[in-house]
């Protein structure tokens, strides 16, 4: 709902604000007096075109500023998400537009900085305007579809979940029909690449516990030589002949010690004999510590073909990462992935004809679903006809014929919305053809027929209504048919917040609030101003609508049946 407009600057008006209540508000005064000035400042607010006309002469910039309060679910908190813009749900929404003197135009939105078209587009969802020079919103052909879905009832329900599940399918018969395309190079390509991999048969972790064993075997043999060179250190059998021949001089010396009459427990004998035991243990430890040398190189088991293997098996498998571009762990689940493309591809023929069939069960579905909402959108456009063309006879368009076009789309624009185009169009005389509303060349007749056409949808749709703007929508008409668009805008206000710009008493004395704009001033400046009309300046008002210039007891009497009507 709109609560507020500021007006800066804008024509005639210097500087205005407006409180904008629930309801119908009527918007009357002379001709020329400004009431399409109102209009023209809350359209500029909204994104409307605007040109440097609109700034009054002498200043040097207008602005606008529309302040909305939308409900917590309308949609345009959900465009101000998609646009970046800040906005707290439980404040109002604020729409401001400031327009130089040489044209050029800024817009805000809560104070942001943003472009005239994120105006615009929020905008079309806050106000509907219909009038003499243009209709946009209700009439707009992009929303007949929604419009008539709402009207009729209408479940999209069948059609999307048919839709989603044709679309999956078709994705998916779509990507075995590709991956058919590429078999047969790719066969060729696996095949190889699959038995070089099988031949190699690399396994999960190979490459670290081959390096871990390349270098254990590496230090092995490098050990061992150092074992080698112990022994030859040692001297090996020539060390313990020495040692065996020092043993027998020293046991032949002891004998000829002992022959020559020297005392078994003399110095002499018990010396020879000491240094035969040491000489003795000597050979025995040299002989303990060849074997232990030769029991430690036991130990390194060393193959130098082991080692040669290891390396080999390493250098193999990391050209074979480099020539595929992975890594050797890679390696296994790369033959594991071209296993199974492999197999993939020699099952593909099986595979896309089921998903085909699938495929085409899906599109029937579909079909099936969409001729049914088809149907459904036909019916709802013959009661919605009906209602129209009850609508319009009271408004001096009996003559005119409306229909709710449903065709259908080519396959290639199916959607979750079913395979229909859906376009309201008019017949303005009898045995013309039907056309689009913009055929309706009377702006005054178009304004009309929107309001029978929002008559007609009164109740039956859903969802945040918009502010309708209704500009001289009774122009040509007066008596009953003034009075019936009255009836139809008071209507309408109960579901909605509705502004009029009305020269008819009948139509203003329907509001639930009542403005009279009225100028003032002399050549060198001009003012616009409005006044929000208490009941007595409200009778007042009315009956100068309907007396002109000169207000008699009479036409006030009229006034106070009109408003009490």
């Amino acid at each position: 709902m709109l609560i507020g407009l500021a007006i800066r600057d804008v024509v005639l008006i210097e500087a205005l604000d407006l409180a904008i209540g629930p309801g119908l508000t009527a918007l009357t005064g002379e001709t020329g007096a400004g009431k399409s000035i109102i209009l023209d400042a809350l359209g500029l607010a909204t994104g409307a075109r605007a040109d440097a006309g609109l700034v009054r002469l002498g200043a040097k910039q207008a602005s606008a500023t529309a302040i909305f309060s939308p409900l917590a679910d309308h949609p345009v908190w959900a465009l101000l998400d998609e646009k970046g813009l800040s906005y707290e749900r439980d404040e109002d929404l604020v729409l401001r537009r400031q327009l130089s003197a040489d044209g050029r135009s800024r817009a805000f939105v809560n104070d942001q900085a943003t472009g005239v078209a994120a105006l615009k587009e929020l905008g079309a969802l806050l106000l509907e305007v219909h009038g003499q020079h243009e209709t946009v919103g209700l009439l707009d052909p992009r929303t007949h579809k929604t419009l008539l879905d709402a009207y009729g009832g209408v479940s999209l329900a069948a059609t999307a979940a048919a839709w989603s599940g044709w679309r999956a399918a078709r994705e998916q018969a779509q990507a075995l029909r590709d991956l058919a395309g590429q078999a047969e190079a790719e066969i060729e390509e696996l095949t190889l690449r699959l038995g070089e991999l099988d031949r190699l048969d690399p396994r999960e972790g190979e490459e670290t516990a081959l390096a871990e064993e390349r270098a254990l075997l590496g230090a092995a043999e490098k050990a061992l030589a150092d074992v080698d060179a112990a022994r030859d250190a040692l001297g090996g059998e020539a060390t313990s002949s020495r040692l065996a021949q020092a043993h027998r001089a020293l046991e032949r010396a002891r004998d000829r010690a002992l022959q020559a009459g020297a005392a078994a427990e003399g110095p002499a004998v018990q010396r020879l004999a000491a240094a035969a035991d040491i000489i003795d243990r000597a050979l025995s430890e040299t002989r303990e510590a060849e074997a232990a040398i030769d029991h430690a190189a036991q130990a390194f088991d060393l193959d130098p073909k082991r080692l040669e293997a290891a390396e080999e098996r390493l250098f193999a498998l990391r050209a074979m990462a480099r020539k595929l571009s992975t890594s050797v762990d890679a390696l296994p689940a790369l033959r594991a992935d071209f296993a199974a493309r492999l197999r993939a591809i020699e099952t593909s023929g099986a595979a896309l004809a089921e998903a085909e069939a699938a495929e085409t069960a899906a599109r029937d579905a579909y079909t099936a679903a969409a001729w049914v909402l088809s149907a459904e959108r036909r019916a709802a456009g013959d009661r919605l006809a009906v209602a129209v063309e009850a609508e319009l006879a009271p408004l001096k368009l009996d003559k005119a014929r409306f229909r709710a076009a449903v065709e259908p789309l080519p396959d290639d624009r199916a959607g979750p919305t079913g395979l229909d185009r859906v376009a309201f169009e008019i017949c303005t005389n009898p045995g013309a053809p039907f056309g689009p509303l913009e055929s309706i060349a009377s702006g005054g007749e178009l304004a009309r027929f929107a309001l029978a056409l929002k008559a007609a949808l009164a109740g039956r749709v859903e969802g945040a209504q918009p502010l309708m703007i209704f500009d001289e929508v009774d122009q040509g008409v007066g008596g009953a048919v003034a009075d019936a668009v009255g009836l139809r805008l008071r209507r309408l206000a109960g579901q909605a917040q509705v502004l009029v710009v009305t020269h008819s008493p009948q139509v203003a004395a329907r509001a639930h609030a009542h403005w009279r704009i009225s100028k003032s001033g002399d050549d060198s400046a001009i003012r616009t101003a409005v006044e929000t009309l208490a009941p007595d300046a409200r009778e007042e008002e009315i009956a100068r609508m309907l007396a002109g210039a000169q207000i008699t007891d009479a036409a006030r009497a009229a006034a106070r049946a009109l408003i009490g009507a």
